[in-house]
């Protein structure tokens, strides 16, 4: 009955049945392996350094080398979807170990860059095989969009540890550590659930002071949208692998003090705990795709501050801002596709979205270097990129919007 009081629109939350993958000791491991998983993505700015500084690479093949390491991972993550559902997942999960410790190893042998740029794609796979285990088990919880955001809050702190450790090691010392940090997670591969979580094809809605409970079946959502959420994960990692490989090696061109852009890295990486937090409060109370969209064009800005002759000020501007705001990126990402696929089939490929996108960006920017069009053309390569990224979320909404509003603005 309408009683002339302005219709408030409950907030929507979207629940799935408990399952195994809920223990403490899977998330636990699945968190680990996440973190480990994508640790050359968020030390590559270090990693990058260290193979101009350390192995004598021009700036043009750390672009190659980068994006075979990060693009790897897409590869990889091909390889463990099609595998999570037919064998065992702890031996796939060993596989993974065996490719990047093997890998790792060799390339303590063969120093020379074309030997590194395969041995650094073989790596990737198998970090990309292991991560895909670690994001298909998270994805696999109760409110997998609380589980992701524990994983990015956490690389906040592997972040800022990469940024002050790895400066002080060797080339080989680093991949020793990567090396022993794999080995470390074999004892406790029997935490990793061995199939897949088994659901229900129904997603039910709380509707908060609402006096009915409605049900949305997944089939009414067209199949069709994890796949373009995957692209536009692809095109906003094109934007932070790019940025991640040459922010570094730019700024230095530019003239600032190497010390002092060290320094600025590992606090930067502090902003990555406020950025979780701001998150999942902005989240709790707007939802998940509109936030995200103001944050991507916020991202593209960030970027876009490199342009021209940056300095100091411009420097701590963009890092601080991109570091705060990639966070935000991943969280709402995440818990979209968590939102659009339930069941996990598609979450599992978010690494191989994410993977190719750093293949091509710095392959893209490592041309744009070797034809001498400067870093200029690779940050607003990076810019374009994320507003490509926002685009593509926003024709999602508004297609959502119309048809689905629920879940268009879930939580």
């Amino acid at each position: 009955m309408d009683d002339g009081k302005p219709i408030t629109r409950p907030k929507t939350t979207l629940h799935h049945s408990k399952t195994e993958f809920d223990g403490w000791q899977s998330i636990t491991i699945a968190l680990y392996m996440a973190l480990l998983g994508y640790a050359v993505v968020v030390g590559i700015p270090v990693i990058s350094s260290a193979w101009v500084n350390l192995l004598g690479f021009t700036e043009e093949q750390v672009g190659r080398v980068a994006g075979a390491d990060l693009g790897g991972m897409s590869i990889g993550s091909l390889l463990a979807s099609l595998l999570l559902n037919r064998i065992n997942r702890r031996i796939v999960v060993f596989a993974g170990i065996v490719m990047a410790v093997v890998a790792n190893g060799l390339c303590m042998v063969f120093l020379e860059y074309e030997y590194t740029l395969w041995l650094r794609g073989l790596a990737g796979i198998g970090s990309g095989v292991y991560t895909s285990v670690a994001i298909a088990t998270l994805g696999g919880t109760a409110k997998p969009a609380r589980a992701f955001n524990m994983m990015l809050f956490a690389f906040a702190f592997t972040q800022a540890a990469e940024m002050q450790i790895l400066p002080q090691m060797s080339m080989n010392g680093i991949y020793t550590l990567f090396i022993s940090l794999y080995l470390v997670s074999v004892p406790f591969l029997g935490w990793v659930p061995a199939k897949a979580a088994h659901r229900e094809d129904e997603i039910e809605l709380d509707i908060e002071e609402a006096e009915n409970k409605h049900r949305f079946e997944q089939k009414y959502m067209p199949h069709y949208v994890p796949w373009v959420c995957l692209t536009a994960i692809f095109f906003t990692y094109i934007n932070i692998g790019t940025y991640w490989t040459y922010i570094e090696l730019a700024t230095v061109r530019a003239g600032v003090d190497a010390e002092f852009i060290g320094d600025m890295l590992v606090l930067a990486s502090f902003m990555s705990l406020c950025g979780c937090l701001v998150a999942t409060l902005i989240s709790d109370r707007m939802g998940l795709v509109r936030p995200l969209l103001v944050t991507l064009s916020c991202v593209a800005l960030s970027a876009g501050i490199m342009i021209g002759n940056p300095d100091q000020t411009s420097f701590v501007t963009s890092v601080f801002a991109f570091n705060f705001l990639w966070i935000f990126v991943d969280v709402y990402q995440m818990g979209t596709m968590s939102n659009y696929d339930p069941s996990g089939k598609y979450v599992s490929l978010i690494p191989g979205a994410q993977g190719v996108g750093q293949i091509i960006g710095p392959n893209i920017a490592a041309s744009l270097l070797g034809y001498n069009m400067g870093y200029d053309a690779v940050f607003m390569m990076c810019a374009c990129a994320a507003l490509m990224g926002m685009l593509i979320y926003g024709w999602i909404y508004v297609k959502l919007r119309r048809s689905l509003p629920a879940l268009a603005d879930a939580s």
